[in-house]
């Protein structure tokens, strides 16, 4: 199927483009599956587990290994509840105090 791409405009060329994605994100998770099933048979064939092959503290499915909450850092002196790790966007309580003249280090826990 050839496609004359000189010959379409902006929107039918991101349409294009946009389905040509998703068919691509289709195929890629279609050949993920396969080789997963056959993984899996190879597994079995064998008598194996997966964690016999790779251990017991494998990455499995988007976990990641050492994620978790970082200790917090700064804490807000209006309302002690509300803290920061000092990781990510500023807190709106973070930014107001620096502007209403604290530094950094009196907020610090």
């Amino acid at each position: 199927m050839a496609i004359d791409i000189k010959s379409l405009n902006h929107n039918q060329l991101n349409d294009l483009i946009q389905k040509a994605q998703l068919r691509q994100n289709e195929l890629q998770k279609e050949k993920i599956t396969k080789v997963r099933e056959k993984v899996h048979a190879l597994l079995k064939a064998e008598g194996v587990t997966f964690e016999d092959i790779f251990g017991a503290g494998a990455v499995v499915r988007g976990k990641r290994r050492g994620t978790g909450s970082v200790a917090p850092k700064y804490r807000n002196p209006a309302d002690p509840e509300q803290t920061w790790s000092g990781r990510g966007k500023r807190p709106r309580w973070f930014n107001d105090a620096l502007k209403a003249g604290k530094k950094e280090k009196d907020l610090a826990i």
